[in-house]
């Protein structure tokens, strides 16, 4: 698997809103200043993200995005899925069932697939966010959060 723009920024903006005060609402634009993401790309992810049930839109002056759910409920594999990123190992293969070799093989795989599956979404915003703030505070960095 291997984690595209789309997939990387996703994560990114949805860990700028899980930093927000009681998950407040938050511009596009502030975000991308902050995670050094470009605006137009970001509102067209985040608009995916909310037709996914992930961030909500919030009108008017004060609006902007904010998280639908709390951190813990939402995994990377919830979030990955809501901008078509995939989730497949490697292309679709049929095994030669005349060699055991190759269907032994792409048993291995599927098992595998199905191992990052469990994986991607067992891991929430939450741990992200903890796992991010554990990291900065073994470098002996300030508070100040750019994901």
């Amino acid at each position: 698997m291997k984690l595209t723009n789309r997939g990387h920024y996703s994560v990114k903006a949805l860990l700028d809103l899980s930093l927000q005060p009681e998950y407040g609402p938050v511009s596009v634009k502030a975000i991308a200043r902050r995670q050094d993401l470009p605006a137009p790309y970001l509102e067209k992810l985040l608009i995916e993200m909310r037709h996914a049930g992930l961030v909500k839109s919030v009108r008017g002056s004060q609006g902007g995005y904010q998280l639908a759910r709390e951190p813990a409920q939402i995994s990377l594999g919830e979030i990955l899925e809501a901008v078509g990123e995939t989730i497949e190992p490697l292309p679709r293969h049929t095994p030669d069932t005349t060699q055991a070799e190759d269907w032994v093989t792409f048993t291995l795989w599927q098992r595998l697939h199905q191992k990052l599956k469990e994986a991607l979404y067992s891991i929430t915003l939450a741990d992200l966010y903890y796992d991010a703030r554990s990291w900065q505070a073994a470098q002996g960095e300030q508070t100040s959060f750019v994901v």
